[in-house]
């Protein structure tokens, strides 16, 4: 009997790929297997920590006096959904054959205990090694094979993820009870959503409480060039009248050039991208959500092979891949014509500084793979965040952007005019450069006729937070990791705490509330950073485990704690006047997926309704739009809003006893044939006394 690995991938397009690479046939729907491997596959979690009430009875009621719940053990348990599949994966490592195993999830925090969390419910003590890999071409996954790591290397990668999952169920499930408890209602808190909800409502409040000034600025013109007046206070003319009257002054006088500065900037090229800033940089150029990035990076890794490891933190590259770039450069020639200029020139890497192990976490920055995609499979948006992969990739093969700034002051009695004056002396990286201006030989000129310009200008308020600018600062404040912003700000949205309002984040009545209720300490971003800190020093093995957990516990008795005795009142802005049929109290209105709805406010109460009708597929016999479902005495029925018309909603049974559109054409002929028109009342009347005539 031959010896065989069992390998665990975290998802089954994931475990075919490699299915593919290390040769193993496909044995029934549930696993592949080869001489060498036995390859099945996870669902992403297939289990998850205990809910307080697997732990202990007393937690299942929501009540304040059972608060904080500290459990001195966690544990695990198997998700109702996927519970088959795991025991797929326990009768595969029961199997005399199989004596080793191989997590081979996503090469992550989250990856490593989607694999651990299996392993250890299963108690099995056959050796574990892990594959960790930066992309999943068929050479990277062969290499990755070849070199199996011991799975205790990552032990302490583990014991960060299990604390993150510890943390948050401690802080977060006690906070959101005793906020939604106390104030009876829905009140969602944690350690790193409740932060990034205070930055969004900064913005806001700056955003709200600005009041737009208007003032005047003048500028001295000089053929297509204009020199902006300095001033101390840039809004120092508050009334047209004031600025006129310095322009009338100096009309018509010359003015001195009394200095000119010439400066040359080089701007290296810009690093690659991690996933926070991919997601910033898509979010301002196709208003992509971070959630949307992520799924389409995610598949130009899985399905297209096209990328390295999406969920990465780092914008820098291993010295080992320097052998690989020309192999890259290749397999995006096809795709981007610099590519093979680049090729051309010896495919030399300018910006060398990009090669630092140092700062290279668990994975490298985002680059294209060596395998040539196949971009007509892509679809336009996957293509769109290819574009700005490659684009990055390809600038560390060109030259620097070189620029020559020239600033010129003019004085008029005192008053001093800035022109500037930029030109490109090397395009470099950056060669979407638009038409250059007239350069002015500022050297030559002595002196400069006054004539002047009078602008009027209006303050701008400060922006709304968007999705890219908030990434931006949970990134400063270490609030999540790139693997999951994205999941923090739609439960952001989902609990009705924020809104997207087009391009721009808003908090919400609710979420406002919130904030003033929680715990001062999870509104600023200072101990949640500390928090990730811990858990990045618990990773590298700087830290224990167990020390982080006690000071959590500690922190989560105190916050407890401060919201039993706050007295701070609530305001539930979700009631409406509408009253609950059935036991009289006010309904409230909550958003869904499937629309606006409707429930009672009474925790006794389970009556809900939507507040607007359900559209459906059936069309309107009249004006052929979508017709409305309507809940009637009588069971539901359609009704057509344009134009009134109800109709039956028909069983399955008598759906199919409907005649067909073929059916109906024929009646329609048959009935539509030319008769005898009937004759009106009037007519035979008529007829009867023209007889009797």
């Amino acid at each position: 009997m031959m010896n065989k690995k069992l390998v665990l991938t975290e998802k089954p397009s994931v475990a075919k790929d490699f299915a593919k690479v290390l040769g193993a046939s496909p044995k029934g729907k549930d696993y592949f297997e080869s001489d060498q491997y036995v390859i099945t596959w996870a669902y992403g979690h297939l289990l998850s920590l205990k809910l307080p009430e697997d732990i202990n009875q007393e937690w299942k009621t929501w009540n304040l006096e059972t608060l904080p719940m500290i459990p001195k053990n966690i544990g695990l348990k198997p998700l109702p959904k996927t519970h088959r599949q795991l025991k797929v994966i326990g009768d595969l490592v029961k199997r005399p054959d199989v004596k080793g195993i191989v997590i081979a999830t996503d090469s992550g925090r989250e990856g490593e205990a989607v694999g651990r969390f299996v392993f250890e419910w299963l108690k099995t003590t056959k050796p574990m090694e892990r594959l960790w890999i930066s992309s999943q071409t068929k050479q990277a996954v062969q290499q990755g094979f070849r070199q199996l790591k011991p799975a205790k290397d990552f032990d302490n990668l583990y014991q960060s993820a299990m604390a993150r999952g510890k943390a948050d169920w401690l802080i977060g499930l006690n906070v959101t009870r005793a906020l939604t408890v106390k104030y009876q209602d829905s009140l969602s808190a944690g350690r790193v959503q409740t932060p990034t909800l205070s930055l969004v409502n900064q913005a806001q409040e700056k955003a709200e409480k600005f009041i737009p000034t208007t003032y005047f600025s003048i500028d001295l013109l000089y053929g297509a060039h204009k020199g902006r007046l300095q001033l101390k206070n840039p809004q120092q003319f508050s009334e047209r009248k004031q600025a006129e009257n310095l322009v009338k002054t100096l009309s018509g006088t010359l003015g001195q050039v009394t200095k000119v500065e010439t400066k040359e900037k080089s701007l290296n090229q810009p690093l690659p991208y991690d996933l926070t800033e991919l997601q910033r940089v898509a979010n301002q150029l196709y208003q992509y959500s971070a959630k949307k990035t992520l799924s389409l990076v995610q598949s130009l890794y899985e399905s297209h092979k096209a990328v390295s490891y999406p969920r990465t933190d780092s914008k820098y590259l291993p010295k080992d891949i320097a052998s690989t770039m020309k192999d890259r450069l290749h397999a995006v020639a096809g795709f981007d014509p610099k590519a093979k200029e680049y090729l051309k020139t010896g495919s030399q890497v300018k910006l060398t500084s990009v090669f630092n192990d140092s700062k290279v976490t668990d994975h490298y920055a985002l680059i294209p793979t060596e395998e040539s995609p196949r971009v007509d499979r892509m679809s336009s948006d996957e293509v769109k965040i290819y574009r700005l992969i490659v684009e990055r990739f390809l600038g560390l093969f060109a030259d620097k952007h070189v620029t020559q700034t020239v600033k010129a002051t003019v004085d008029f009695a005192g008053n001093h005019f800035v022109f500037r004056q930029e030109q490109v002396l090397q395009a470099g990286w950056k060669t979407s450069e638009g038409k250059a201006a007239e350069i002015v030989d500022w050297q030559k000129l002595k002196t400069i006729k006054g004539n002047f310009q009078v602008n009027q200008e209006l303050t701008s308020p400060p922006k709304l937070a968007t999705e890219g600018s908030l990434l931006a600062q949970m990134e400063k404040y270490s609030l999540g990791t790139p693997a999951t912003r994205a999941e923090i700000i739609e439960k952001l949205i989902k609990s009705e705490l924020m809104e997207r309002r087009a391009n721009v984040l808003a908090v919400t009545p609710k979420g406002k509330q919130l904030l003033t209720l929680v715990n001062s300490a999870l509104v600023t971003p200072e101990l949640t950073e500390k928090w990730e800190k811990d858990l990045e020093a618990i990773a590298k093995g700087q830290k224990s485990a167990q020390v982080f957990l006690k000071e959590i516990e500690a922190d989560t008795k105190r916050l407890v704690a401060e919201i039993k005795a706050s007295q701070e009142a609530y305001k539930d802005f979700s009631l409406t006047t509408k009253v609950c049929p059935e036991c009289g109290e006010a309904l409230r209105e909550r958003k869904t997926k499937d629309g606006v709805i409707y429930l009672c406010s009474s925790k006794d109460c389970s009556y809900r309704r939507r507040k607007d009708p359900k559209v459906s597929n059936h069309r309107c016999s009249q004006c052929h739009k979508k017709m409305e479902i309507i809940d009637g005495k009588n069971g539901a029925f359609f009704k057509c809003k344009y134009c009134g018309i109800s109709e039956k909603m028909l069983d399955k049974k008598e759906q199919k006893k409907k005649m067909t559109k073929h059916e109906e054409r024929r009646l329609v002929k048959k009935y539509s044939q030319e008769e005898e028109p009937a004759e009106s009342a009037l007519a035979q009347a008529l007829k009867a006394a023209l007889k009797d005539q």
